[in-house]
Order: structure tokens, then C-alpha cells, then sequence
């Protein structure tokens, strides 16, 4: 019996690290937009405090998620709050190379982070609560291990960014895409969704597509810089 319950024990923490794997991408997408143009010493500050609020915030929510995503219309601002935090986090690229203070740099970059974590983290929690089938010791646990995953998938995401520009606007799409998603999957939509199978991916290719044109329009509104 004890055999089985260890058994048992792992196979639910190995669930859990496995969905915090996949569940975590959008997290380390949204922390290395927010962290890119920052300074190296407060990038690093970046992604520890956002990948650390990120577990937190899924901790904490698990007791209430499921009764906070009953509530109508709180998906809709959720969205609706994802989208905005797309566009401002390809409106930072412009302003990346922008002087400033640094300091309000960083706290700008860690609220963006705890916004869009807060957001996506309501659905997460929900999967991660049903792998740990009431173990707190697996929850924590396994939210705990999934810390280093989302830093290392920062850190890889911002190289990355610095290599290949366009990943930034793949990162903002995806990020407008999420949103679209959050929304039409707000309890009050229910009714009209159901019977219009066809938003369940028109929303979100409208939010993806929203963020994007948003930050394109702002990038052609940019001046060009002098070439010396």
C-alpha cells in the first residue's frame, strides 16, 4: 500500500511538472518581452521576481480559481487586459532604446509581468489543482519546481529575441492570442459561443491580430534613425 501511495505520489508530481512545462511557455513568452530592453543586472532582477510571482500567484489562486472563472464578465477584462499588455509590450520595443530611469524601467517590466501572469495563471491552476487531486504537498511542490523552468525559458526567450527580432512579434501575437481565448471563454459568452463554434478560434486570431496591427502601426509611426 505505501509503495503504492509513493507510486502514486510521483506519478502525480511528474503530471504536474509536465503541464507546468507546457503551461509555462506563455508565462516565459510574456517575461522576456517585458525584460528584453532592460539592462543586464535588471533583467536577471526581471525574471526572478516574474517567474517567482508567477508561482505565487498560481498558488494562491488555486483555492479560488475555479470560483473566480464562474464569475461573468471577469474573463472578458481579463482578455481584454492581455490585449493591452500585447500592445505595450511591442510599444516597449520602440522605446527600448530610449534613455530614462532605469529603475521605473524594472517596475514597469515586473507590473507587466504580474498583469499578464495574473491573467493566464486562472486557467492554469485549474489543471494543476486536478494533477495534484488535493495534495498540497504535490501542489507546491510541483508549482516550486516549475520556478527554474520559466527562468531558463526567459533567459533562452531573450536570447532568442536578440537573434531573431521577429520572435518578439511572434511573443506579442501569441500573447494577443491568449487574450482572445480568455475572453470568449468568459461564463457570460457561454450561450453564444456554443452556438458559434467558429469563435472559439476567430476570437482568438482577432486578438492576435489586434496586438499586432496595433504595434505595426506604432512602429510606422516611429522615426527612422539617422544614419551617421
Amino acid at each position: 500500500m505505501e509503495l503504492l501511495q509513493t507510486t502514486e505520489f510521483w506519478i502525480g508530481l511528474l503530471k504536474i511538472i509536465w503541464i507546468n512545462i507546457i503551461l509555462s511557455g506563455d508565462n516565459a513568452v510574456v517575461i522576456a518581452l517585458a525584460a528584453r530592453s532592460l539592462p543586464a543586472e535588471q533583467q536577471k532582477k526581471a525574471i526572478m521576481f516574474g517567474s517567482g510571482a508567477a508561482v505565487v500567484l498560481r498558488i494562491g489562486l488555486t483555492v479560488v480559481a475555479a470560483k473566480l472563472l464562474e464569475l461573468s464578465y471577469l474573463q472578458i477584462v481579463g482578455g481584454i487586459l492581455l490585449l493591452w499588455v500585447g500592445t505595450q509590450l511591442l510599444h516597449g520595443e520602440d522605446e527600448g532604446d530610449e534613455g530614462g530611469d532605469e529603475k521605473s524601467g524594472l517596475w514597469v517590466a515586473i507590473r507587466t509581468i504580474l498583469i499578464a501572469d495574473l491573467v493566464m495563471s486562472l486557467d492554469n491552476v485549474i489543471a494543476v489543482a486536478a494533477a495534484a487531486k488535493g495534495s498540497m504537498t504535490l501542489l507546491v511542490l510541483g508549482l516550486a519546481i516549475s520556478i527554474p523552468l520559466v527562468v531558463f525559458g526567459s533567459k533562452l526567450m531573450i536570447k532568442l529575441m536578440d537573434r531573431f527580432p521577429i520572435i518578439i512579434w511572434l511573443g506579442a501575437g501569441l500573447i494577443g492570442w491568449v487574450g482572445g481565448e480568455t475572453i470568449v471563454s468568459d461564463v457570460a459568452l457561454k450561450a453564444v459561443v456554443e452556438a458559434n463554434g467558429w469563435l472559439h478560434l476567430a476570437a482568438p486570431a482577432l486578438g492576435a491580430a489586434l496586438v499586432l496591427g496595433i504595434g505595426k502601426m506604432a512602429s510606422a509611426k516611429k522615426p527612422e534613425p539617422s544614419a551617421e
